[in-house]
């Protein structure tokens, strides 16, 4: 067991200056940034997930970077909710939130019908 001013203690003093959780990242400013890298990434909504798992639709590293490059130009239009058509693929995008909030396959679809949306990006 670990002491504290003599005494024994069931857990493991934190010693100033040495506590595992407090590093030099916070001084430095690189927590910010990959606090805002973070933020930058474009998220999945639930709803999205499940389209994405139930429409059999798998996206690689390259086309993720396809739809944030999509997703940064819509931004730079001032769009709020684009359509980005990616090769055979449709996802509609909350473009402030950063957020996919649907997607489906183009072919065998029925659905040929966007609502709600202010831009379109072929990405």
């Amino acid at each position: 067991m670990a002491e504290v001013n003599g005494i024994k203690v069931p857990f493991i003093p934190i010693i100033e200056n040495q506590n595992p959780f407090r590093s030099k990242v916070d001084s430095t400013g690189a927590f910010e940034s990959v606090f805002q890298r973070e933020l930058e990434k474009i998220k999945f909504s639930s709803h999205a997930l499940k389209r994405l798992e139930t429409r059999n639709i798998q996206l690689s590293k390259n086309e993720m970077s396809k739809i944030e490059n999509a997703v940064a130009k819509a931004e730079l239009k001032g769009s709020k909710d684009s359509l980005v058509m990616m090769d055979d693929t449709v996802f509609i995008i909350n473009i402030p939130n950063r957020t996919v909030i649907t997607a489906m396959a183009l072919k065998g679809s029925d659905e040929n019908v966007f609502t709600n949306i202010d831009s379109v990006v072929f990405a």
